[in-house]
C-alpha cells in the first residue's frame, strides 16, 4: 500500500508544472491524483470518446454527480452564513448560487472555456449550448470528489467559487423570479394576466426557442415580449420585461392607474343601478 502510495507523489512530483497537470492545478489550487477523471470533466457530449472497453466517455455523469454535491455545499455554507433565516430564504439563495446563469459566470471567470473540448462552431453565445461551461464547472466537481474526496470539494466551492465570485449577502437580495413577481403584482391590483406563446421557431443549430408574450388581460395590452430555448425560460425574460416597464415607465403607470379608477367608476355605477331597482313583492 505505502509502495504505490510512495509511487503515486513520485508521478505526481514528475508531473508538476507539466500540461494538463499545470492548468488544472490553476483552477483547483492542487495538482490531480487521477488526471483522467479532469480530462473527462471538460470533455462535452459532442466529443465523446471511447475508452479500451468500449464505453463512450464524456462529462454528463460526473456533471450528474457534481450537481448533487454543489447543491449540498452551497446549501451548508448557506446556512451557516445566514443563521436565522428561514428555509425559504435559504432555498432561494442557494438555487441564485447554483443557478445556470452564476454557474456559466464562475467557469468563465475560472477560465474553463479553454479547457472544454466540443465539437462545433460559437458554443457559448446566446444558444442552447451557452451552459456548456457551468455543465463544465459541476463535471469538475465531480471529478474533485472522486479523486480526493468530499472535504476537498467544500474547500474547492467555498475558497474558490464563493470568496472569490459570490457575494453572499448581495446575491441573497438578488432578484430573479421575475414571473413570481408579475403575478404577485397582478393579484395586488386584481389585473388577469396571460403567458402566450406568439411564435416558436428553430435556431441555427436545430434547438427550439420560444417566443412569449404578457398579456395584460382586462384591456389585452401586451406588456412585456420574451424569447427563450424552453417556455418557462421565455416566460421569465417576457416578465422581467413587464416588470421594468411596471416599475420605470411613467406612462405606463399614469395608464394603469386610469385603468382602475374606470374600473371604480364603472363598479360604483353598477352598485348605484341595482339599488334603483325596486325589490318585487
Amino acid at each position: 500500500m505505502w509502495l504505490s502510495h510512495l509511487y503515486q507523489k513520485m508521478r505526481l512530483l514528475k508531473n508538476r508544472g507539466k500540461e494538463p497537470y499545470l492548468s488544472i492545478y490553476k483552477i483547483v489550487g492542487f495538482y490531480p491524483d487521477n488526471i483522467r477523471l479532469y480530462q473527462q470533466a471538460f470533455l462535452h457530449k459532442s466529443s465523446s470518446i471511447e475508452d479500451e472497453q468500449g464505453k463512450w466517455l464524456n462529462n454528463e455523469r460526473l456533471e450528474f454527480l457534481g450537481d448533487a454535491i454543489l447543491s449540498a455545499v452551497v446549501a451548508d455554507i448557506v446556512y451557516e452564513h445566514f443563521q436565522y433565516r428561514r428555509e425559504g430564504f435559504l432555498t432561494n439563495t442557494r438555487s441564485k448560487i447554483v443557478s445556470r446563469e452564476s454557474m456559466n459566470r464562475m467557469a468563465k471567470e475560472l477560465g474553463l472555456d479553454h479547457m472544454l473540448q466540443y465539437s462545433f462552431q460559437h458554443p457559448f453565445k446566446e444558444t442552447h449550448n451557452s451552459n456548456m461551461l457551468g455543465n463544465a464547472l459541476e463535471a469538475l466537481i465531480g471529478a474533485i470528489y472522486l479523486d480526493k474526496g468530499f472535504d476537498a470539494c467544500y474547500r474547492f466551492v467555498e475558497q474558490v467559487l464563493i470568496k472569490k465570485y459570490i457575494d453572499l449577502d448581495q446575491i441573497s437580495q438578488m432578484e430573479v423570479n421575475f414571473k413570481s413577481n408579475l403575478i404577485e403584482w397582478s393579484q395586488k391590483n386584481k389585473f388577469d394576466i396571460a403567458f402566450n406563446v406568439i411564435e416558436s421557431y428553430t435556431d441555427g443549430d436545430g434547438n427550439p426557442v420560444f417566443q412569449t408574450a404578457v398579456i395584460l388581460v382586462e384591456t389585452n395590452d401586451t406588456i412585456g415580449i420574451g424569447t427563450g430555448y424552453t417556455k418557462k425560460e421565455s416566460q421569465q425574460h417576457a416578465a422581467q420585461m413587464a416588470m421594468k416597464k411596471i416599475r420605470t415607465d411613467r406612462s405606463f403607470q399614469q395608464y394603469i392607474s386610469n385603468v382602475k379608477k374606470k374600473r371604480r367608476t364603472d363598479q360604483n355605477q353598477q352598485n348605484k343601478g341595482e339599488t334603483l331597482i325596486p325589490n318585487e313583492e
